[in-house]
């Protein structure tokens, strides 16, 4: 069975409790973003005090953007996701120092980028990220490959390359200025390409920006995706109305 989550960052920005409060019961992953430099340390000092009840699969997402003073810092709060054993999501074009990182081994977790990131987006460029961290996993995130390639190709060649790294997804809409939405047609359509190749067990985490009453429906349209109902996706997706960004 697939652990589908959210990002807490889709649902509540910077407030993580609001969000886990917003999906708890409904989903069994979650990914808790501390997405901007300042909204890391409050996370990480909160994490024993989070009901994480029915969650099976836990990850975080480190920000993504932060200067070389703050890089240290940040390595050194997550240590203590590490010693929970959880993903860290990591841009790659955050990394400077790659030896302070590596002691993270296999949990630490890069992600392939959009169009407005310097690096990350193509296989060749993920490639040479990874000799730089040959123990790092990898994070696939559909809605940078939609928008970099629409055709998915890249996505096939990404996922060709680092499949045996892979151990999360993201799922969205991204729009051409790279903000995440809710799912379309298109990008049910593009994604379904992929379902066939991806593994069936793989933690899938919905970065769609929707309000509350809309976390079931994405819910169930990432499932419909993933599990091979591709023509109950297509008509929910065509119902919906045009996504907002943000």
């Amino acid at each position: 069975m697939r652990s589908i989550g959210f990002s807490t960052g889709a649902l509540a920005l910077g407030d993580f409790q609001r969000a886990l409060g917003m999906i708890q019961g409904k989903c069994t992953a979650v990914e808790l973003s501390a997405l901007r430099k300042h909204e890391l340390l409050p996370l990480i000092d909160a994490l024993p005090t989070l009901d994480l009840t029915g969650f099976s699969h836990i990850s975080v997402h480190v920000p993504s953007s932060m200067n070389p003073e703050f890089e240290r810092v940040a390595v050194a709060k997550l240590e203590e996701v590490a010693r929970r054993g959880w993903l860290m999501v990591v841009h790659p074009d955050i990394i400077r120092d790659d030896a302070c990182w590596r002691p993270f081994g296999d949990l630490l977790c890069i992600e392939n980028m959009d169009k407005r990131k310097p690096i990350g987006q193509t296989a060749c460029q993920l490639q040479k990220i990874f000799e730089r961290l040959p123990n790092a996993s990898f994070c696939l995130d559909l809605g940078h490959a939609h928008q970099v390639d629409p055709t998915m190709t890249e996505a096939f060649l990404i996922l060709q390359q680092l499949s045996p790294r892979l151990r999360q997804m993201h799922v969205s809409e991204v729009s051409s200025d790279s903000r995440h939405g809710e799912l379309t047609l298109e990008a049910c359509i593009a994604f379904k390409k992929m379902a066939e190749v991806l593994p069936r067990d793989l933690p899938t985490i919905i970065e769609s920006r929707v309000p509350s009453a809309d976390i079931d429906r994405e819910i169930r349209l990432v499932r419909e995706i993933f599990d091979g109902r591709a023509e109950a996706a297509a008509r929910q997706c065509a119902q919906s109305p045009s996504p907002v960004f943000a």
